[in-house]
């Protein structure tokens, strides 16, 4: 596979640090430049984290030192010293979507953290395994912003990448309504237990917008790509509550599923661990082999024990059962910085970059 030339803008803050971590050793992507706000701009990327850097691991070596340039002012040079850039920036949607068609005018893609996008019907948001036909909306983006090379794509939010990934495989058996109520984790709102003590020992229940995406974004998923747009599903019915609880990384969902035709337990099992995509076919680099793990015990998935199976890129699933109310329920969990957000993003430009859509 050819070598690409890759940049992060939004270096400093918690998925921009992900992506670097991500990216040190990757094998096909190199880091040549590093982007935040006219603050960070001008000081090493050491310095413009200073005591932030909330990753488990040590910065990387090779980018400590680089100067972290102005994602806005200099996207010009930016876009001359890569190939694409992730985009994982904390500004106002607006202001937003506005940078990543600078860039993307600027003939550098972009592979967007970011929710500014998602609404868009020739942006496509993919999750790699489940609707990467999408890409194909990216000749109409192009034509619609005056591009040849550039254009954004985006990934979902992190918190239906636990549960959409479970629902898929059962499409067929006809899915009429879901309930899924989330637990997320305090990492989803760039934080850490250091830097909003508050969390200890407590649950919000509200996390703002994050409903409205749960409820909306899998009808963009599991939508149609028709005329240079992606037209939206219309099924199934799906009903969501997302809290923060205090947990440092992963996202839980409670799962609660009615079918058309109701299958036996037996044959979802069989579902999800049949369940593989385009990312296991290609063997791209940050794809899990089994995607879908199913546990067992009754304890399990749990996110200490189980947010990091497969580098975090797997999608856990237990407790599946029959429902009074709906056919059956079951509890799922993605780590959300990794399979959720740079993970996701990463394997997104990986399927992108096999497709040939960086050359």
């Amino acid at each position: 596979m050819k070598e690409y030339r890759v940049g992060i803008i939004g270096a400093t803050g918690m998925v921009g640090q992900r992506f670097a971590t991500l990216l040190e050793n990757h094998p096909w992507f190199h880091v040549t430049a590093l982007a935040a706000s006219a603050r960070s701009a001008g000081k090493s990327y050491k310095e413009a984290v200073g005591s932030r850097w909330a990753m488990k691991t040590p910065m990387p070596v090779a980018m400590a030192e680089m100067t972290v340039m102005d994602a806005t002012a200099d996207a010009e040079t930016i876009a001359g010293m890569v190939d694409f850039v992730f985009c994982a920036v904390d500004m106002p949607k607006a202001e937003i979507l506005a940078l990543e068609e600078k860039y993307a005018k600027l003939e550098c893609p972009v592979m967007s953290n970011n929710s500014a996008g998602r609404g868009v019907a020739d942006i496509p948001m993919i999750i790699p395994e489940i609707n990467p036909e999408h890409a194909e909306v990216i000749a109409a983006q192009k034509e619609r912003l005056g591009t040849k090379r550039g254009f954004i794509a985006v990934k979902s939010n992190c918190s239906l990448q636990s549960y959409v990934p479970a629902l898929h495989p059962l499409k067929e058996f006809g899915i009429t309504r879901v309930l899924a109520c989330t637990y997320q984790a305090i990492s989803g709102a760039g934080k850490t237990f250091e830097r909003w003590p508050e969390m200890v020992d407590n649950v919000i229940p509200y996390i703002g917008g994050e409903e409205e995406k749960s409820e909306k974004e899998p009808m963009k998923i599991w939508g149609k790509v028709e005329n240079g747009k992606i037209v939206n599903a219309t099924q199934p019915a799906i009903t969501t509550q997302c809290l923060r609880v205090p947990v440092s990384d992963g996202h839980t969902a409670a799962v609660f599923v009615a079918f058309e035709k109701k299958p036996t337990k037996e044959e979802i099992l069989a579902k999800w661990a049949a369940f593989a995509g385009q990312p296991q076919s290609l063997e791209l680099p940050s794809a899990p082999k089994q995607f879908i793990h199913y546990f067992e015990e009754d304890n399990r998935p749990q996110a200490k024990l189980d947010r990091d199976l497969e580098g975090g890129m797997a999608v856990s699933v237990g407790r599946l059962r029959e429902d009074s109310q709906y056919d059956y329920k079951f509890v799922c969990l993605s780590h959300n910085t990794l399979r959720g957000a740079a993970g996701g993003g990463v394997l997104m430009a990986e399927l992108l970059a096999a497709k040939g859509y960086f050359d």
